[in-house]
């Protein structure tokens, strides 16, 4: 596929135009900061667009989308009204409207449209998933999923990463985003919702960075009707943590931190490691062969959204 980049705000949009030249060609990059588009082309070696418009009238046939979270549904809107095909950074867009606004653009003009969900990818997730699948832990009744990095406490997050109006908040909406679509894929979108967000780093870097002190350390807690309970830890300030799953059900236990361990009544209750599934082809990579990865859907973005409004919604103060 011939594509083209529309934003490097992200901090993955070298990432995906690395792989996308592998796959396929990347015709050239827009952003609104003309100096974020320069040097972005110079590091790749790519032609800037001087418009958005530009890029729109090109002949690329899918656009990568790396600006920043509130620039995204004008973006989608306007690129499948032309008629190209769209793979995004997450998260789809801030509020629940903004993502039907691109859902009906994308239906519209039947554009392909995939959102990264890497870890709905990834073998430790896929191997709890085909666990819980076979029935292997019976009825689910708790999940917990913690993902966190230093970007903060060390200072390589970039500055507009701290910018509300851009982002719609800090490690959740951004880190903790993981998690949501992870516990939406194992158990459905929750019930109800509590947050809490504080704010760790606070020496002078930080200061002049996230001057509106967006949390860089947060949990959202969540509930089902059935008395399931899940819990989404994330942050910006956690030196060597390493990501973990955990799920609990009736008939046993599953955690993943690099290795599957299975302790249930299949097991004879001894914590057993369990090989691990193959993983798939990531999100980007699915995208420039031309394919529609059912788990990374237009519906699956708007789930994630509407999870992110719930737990933005239930902040305790």
């Amino acid at each position: 596929m011939k594509v083209a980049i529309a934003g490097v705000w992200h901090v993955h949009a070298k990432e995906y135009t690395e792989t996308a030249k592998k796959f396929g060609e990347v015709i050239g990059v827009y952003d609104r900061d003309p100096v974020f588009a320069e040097n972005f082309a110079k590091e790749c070696n790519l032609p800037v667009f001087d418009t958005f418009e530009n890029l729109l009238e090109s002949d690329a046939e899918g656009v990568i989308v790396c600006s920043a979270s509130s620039d995204h549904a004008d973006m989608m809107v306007a690129i499948a009204n032309r008629g190209k095909h769209i793979f995004t950074e997450k998260v789809l867009a801030l509020t629940v409207e903004d993502c039907l606004r691109v859902k009906e653009a994308v239906e519209k003009n039947g554009v392909n449209f995939v959102i990264s969900m890497p870890q709905r990818c990834m073998p430790g997730p896929l191997t709890v998933k085909a666990l819980i699948d076979d029935g292997k832990l019976g009825q689910i009744n708790y999940i917990r999923f913690r993902n966190c990095h230093n970007g903060s406490s060390a200072h390589w997050l970039p500055a507009h990463f701290y910018n509300e109006k851009e982002t719609g908040g800090g490690a959740m909406i951004d880190l903790g985003a993981h998690g949501m679509y992870l516990i939406d894929w194992l158990l459905g979108e929750p019930e109800t919702y509590s947050s809490t967000f504080t704010h760790v780093c606070r020496d002078e870097k930080d200061a002049v960075l996230n001057p509106s002190k967006l949390e860089d350390n947060a949990v959202t807690v969540m509930s089902y009707p059935d008395g399931a309970i899940a819990v989404n830890e994330t942050g910006f300030v956690s030196s060597g943590s390493p990501m973990t799953l955990e799920v609990g059900g009736s008939l046993g236990y599953v955690h993943f931190d690099g290795k599957v361990i299975l302790n249930a009544s299949s097991t004879g209750f001894r914590p057993t490691e369990i090989p691990m599934e193959a993983g798939k082809d990531l999100p980007i990579v699915q995208f420039m062969k031309g394919i529609s990865p059912s788990d990374c859907s237009i519906n699956d973005a708007i789930a994630l959204t509407r999870m992110m409004v719930g737990a933005y919604s239930a902040i305790v103060r």
